[in-house]
């Protein structure tokens, strides 16, 4: 897709890491918590209106990023979701969740609390993912 643009509203509020298989793959700029979101590049808003091929590499990616969150961070339990309600653009959370977390067992979602990364720490995530990626 040429003409793909992010979400103006994910560009504000993360940081692009990668791309694979035409998924591009975010950090929530927030250090609170351990935050992923991937955004396949496509017209399509919803998970089951995506061709099966996307749809298999993006469930993978999904799963991935799961297994990347507990390698590499503290964490419980592992969210995902692709809601939506704000942000149309189909995009997938994946989220390393702790039971201490600042909103635990609430959802993350619209929580104003927030600690953005610095450049270092976004780049030592993202050496850490290409990294993981590349195993």
């Amino acid at each position: 897709m040429s003409d793909f643009s992010l979400d103006s509203r994910l560009q504000a509020d993360c940081i692009e890491l990668t791309q694979v298989n035409d998924i591009h793959v975010l950090l929530m700029n927030n250090s609170l918590l351990p935050w992923f979101i991937l955004v396949p590049k496509t017209p399509h808003i919803e998970l089951h209106q995506l061709p099966e091929a996307q749809f298999q590499h993006l469930m993978a990616l999904q799963c991935t990023m799961a297994r990347f969150i507990e390698s590499h961070f503290t964490v419980d339990k592992i969210n995902t979701a692709a809601i939506g309600n704000v942000v149309s653009q189909l995009h997938v959370h994946v989220i390393g969740r702790r039971k201490d977390d600042h909103c635990w067992p609430g959802v993350v979602w619209g929580n104003p609390q927030k600690t953005p990364y610095t450049d270092s720490e976004a780049q030592h995530i993202q050496q850490q993912l290409t990294r993981y990626l590349a195993d």
